[in-house]
């Protein structure tokens, strides 16, 4: 069976030199689709002669460009994998094996999040099941939502060498990323026309922070993973407050902009 790896990348001269030597040698296809990077991405992508590295732009919701590499790969099975995570030689391994099962169509993959410098064990964040192997044409981004996850169909399986997912080595890459998908959020909001009232407020400012911090904390035990399990907790608390606010920005501003064309 010949296997092709589906990457999308954007300004990830940090993570891709240790994705690409991770599947490096027994991949027999490597696809990158790059949105058009200012940093050194894909000079060092292109170090790698198996890469076929392409250039488009780079759209607010990133799947489209997973959805590009997927579309380009011409293997038996596609994995799909994050510029920033990385396939042990355990999982090199398993995944061999794993493209000879007629049976199973596609597969999950355990996930090791790694935040601060720390494997995240509780939170939430443990065993993070991901589907990323799966054979050609039997899955697919819906490319409609940042946090959406692969439409797939067949028959699953399940590996259990984890992948490792160096998801936020600083925290203020952890705030860059938090600051796109609330963005991300607060227009998905505008598309939806969700009404700013006392309830809406009360929700997303107060009930559901709250809710979520509790979860996360306590009912997941993130309290366990020390300071970065607190990070975690608060910050995934503070997405729907922020991303509510930035929507009461967008509509203020609407409103004034009607106000002065019509006063005009």
């Amino acid at each position: 069976m010949k296997l092709s790896v589906a990457i999308a990348t954007f300004n990830e001269e940090r993570n891709i030199k240790s994705c690409l030597e991770s599947i490096y040698g027994w991949a027999d296809e490597i696809i990158i689709i790059d949105g058009s990077s200012t940093d050194n991405t894909v000079e060092i992508a292109k170090k790698f002669k198996k890469a076929k590295v392409y250039i488009f732009g780079n759209p607010s919701i990133f799947h489209v460009n997973k959805q590009k590499a997927i579309d380009k790969c011409g293997g038996d099975w596609i994995l799909q994998l994050d510029a920033d995570e990385v396939v042990t030689p355990e999982l090199k391994n398993e995944i061999l094996k794993a493209v000879n099962q007629q049976s199973i169509s596609y597969f999950y993959l355990p996930r090791k999040n790694i935040l601060l410098g720390r494997w995240m064990k509780k939170g939430g964040l443990y065993p993070d099941y991901v589907i990323r192997l799966f054979k050609k044409g039997k899955g697919r981004f819906p490319c409609k939502d940042v946090h959406e996850q692969i439409e797939i169909e067949g028959t699953a399986g399940h590996l259990k060498n984890e992948l490792i997912h160096n998801s936020y080595p600083t925290f203020s890459e952890y705030i860059r990323k938090a600051n796109i998908y609330t963005s991300l959020t607060a227009q998905r909001f505008k598309e939806e026309k969700l009404k700013i009232d006392i309830f809406t407020t009360l929700l997303y400012i107060i009930i559901v922070p709250v809710r979520t911090f509790l979860s996360l904390y306590f009912r997941h035990l993130g309290i366990l993973d020390g300071f970065p399990g607190f990070v975690w907790a608060f910050f995934s608390a503070s997405h729907y407050p922020i991303a509510y606010i930035k929507y009461w920005e967008k509509i203020r501003k609407s409103n004034r902009i009607t106000k002065q064309g019509e006063s005009r």
